[in-house]
C-alpha cells in the first residue's frame, strides 16, 4: 500500500435484538451510494450527519479483515451532487455508536430495501487483537460479501430468500 490513505481492520457481526440502543452513546442517519462496486474496488459518497465524504476501498484481504482505504470529507453539495453519478441502489441506515471493553462498535440499522438487517462492525488495530463482545453481537459475517454495503445496495436484504433471511435473524446459540 502507498503512503496515502491507510488499511482499515475491522470485524463484523449479525446483531441480536436491539439491546444496543440502550447502550449507545450517539446515533445519526447515513444516505450512501456507490459510483463503482467492482469486486477489489469500491468508489462510495456518503452524507452522514450534514456531512459528505468520499471513500476509495481496495480488495479485502485476510479472508475480509483488512483492507485499504483512502478517505477525504467533502461539502454536502459535492455529495449531492456525486450521489447522481452512484449506480442503481442506495443504502440507508441508522449509525448507532457502543462504546464497549474499550472499542467502539458501530451499529448499523438498515431501513428502506434493508430493512430487518442490522450488522455491528468493529475497528481494530491488528488483524489478532482480541476484542471483548457486547452481548448484542450475534454470529460474526467478516469476509460474507453478502454484508458489504456495495453488495446490499445489488441484492437487498429484502430480496433474500426467506430460508435466508431466517438464518440471519437466527438467535445465536450460547
Amino acid at each position: 500500500m502507498g503512503a496515502v490513505g491507510n488499511v482499515e481492520i475491522e470485524r463484523k457481526f449479525l446483531v441480536a435484538g436491539d439491546g444496543y440502543k440502550r447502550l449507545a452513546c450517539g446515533s445519526s442517519c447515513i444516505r450512501q451510494g456507490y459510483i463503482c462496486s467492482e469486486p477489489g474496488r469500491t468508489v462510495r459518497v456518503r452524507l452522514r450527519g450534514g456531512r459528505g465524504y468520499l471513500t476509495i476501498k481496495g480488495p479485502s484481504a485476510d479472508g475480509g479483515l483488512s483492507r485499504y482505504e483512502f478517505e477525504r470529507e467533502i461539502t454536502d453539495d459535492e455529495a449531492n451532487a456525486l450521489f447522481d453519478l452512484c449506480e442503481p441502489g442506495a443504502i440507508d441506515k441508522t449509525r448507532w455508536i457502543v462504546e464497549w471493553g474499550g472499542h467502539t462498535f458501530e451499529v448499523d440499522e438498515f431501513h428502506g430495501c434493508n430493512d430487518g438487517l442490522t450488522v455491528a462492525e468493529v475497528e481494530l488495530a491488528s488483524p489478532t487483537e482480541q476484542v471483548d463482545l457486547p452481548p448484542f453481537a450475534g454470529r460474526e459475517v467478516t469476509g460474507d460479501r453478502r454484508f458489504y454495503n456495495s453488495s446490499l445496495t445489488k441484492r437487498p436484504f429484502t430480496d433474500w430468500s426467506d430460508a435466508e433471511r431466517a438464518e440471519v435473524l437466527r438467535p445465536v446459540q450460547g
